[in-house]
């Protein structure tokens, strides 16, 4: 199923696919079509797996900045390796980046400092939410992949297309 045709030209199903592998990513589970869901959980293995095998390739660098005052001060930073920088230009590439959002009653101050740090929201939260979790799964199980799973729900009222949830485990 993952090279289905899904009844669309080749550029408006690679748009589909990469906007429901985006919102999967985001909010954990999408609605969908049964074979639609079956390529975007394809799709969303094959990038999750990426980021299991390169989240913990960091390179610490030191490096001079100025402060408020113009004093050279050294500051140490973690900077992706190579291997996770590929992964990431990888994911940069085919996923569409999803912006977070104000939480219910948040103030405007609390969520510009919840966020001031935080320039690609999707990819912060797949290799520091969804990698270590899985990371961990797979030293616990021994398995590697099944991260996601596809629950049929029945017919769609209208034209009877049977649709159904793709969620990370």
């Amino acid at each position: 199923m993952a090279n289905a045709k899904l009844g669309r030209p080749s550029k408006e199903k690679n748009s589909m696919l990469r906007g429901l592998v985006s919102d999967l990513l985001w909010f954990g589970k999408v609605e969908t079509t049964v074979a639609r869901a079956k390529s975007v959980q394809s799709k969303a293995e094959k990038i999750l797996t990426l980021a299991i095998n390169s989240y913990e390739d960091i390179v610490k660098v030191t490096k001079e900045i100025k402060d408020d005052k113009g004093v050279k001060v050294k500051k140490t930073v973690s900077n992706d390796g190579p291997k996770k920088l590929q992964a990431r230009r990888a994911m940069m590439s085919y996923l569409m980046d999803r912006q977070e959002q104000r939480k219910p009653k948040e103030s405007i101050d609390a969520f510009t400092a919840r966020t001031k740090d935080i320039n690609y929201p999707l990819f912060e939260k797949i290799f520091n939410v969804y990698a270590p979790k899985y990371a961990a799964r797979i030293k616990e199980v021994g398995q590697g992949g099944g991260y996601t799973r596809v629950v049929k729900l029945g017919q769609r009222r209208g034209d009877a297309a049977e649709m159904a949830i793709v969620e990370l485990i």
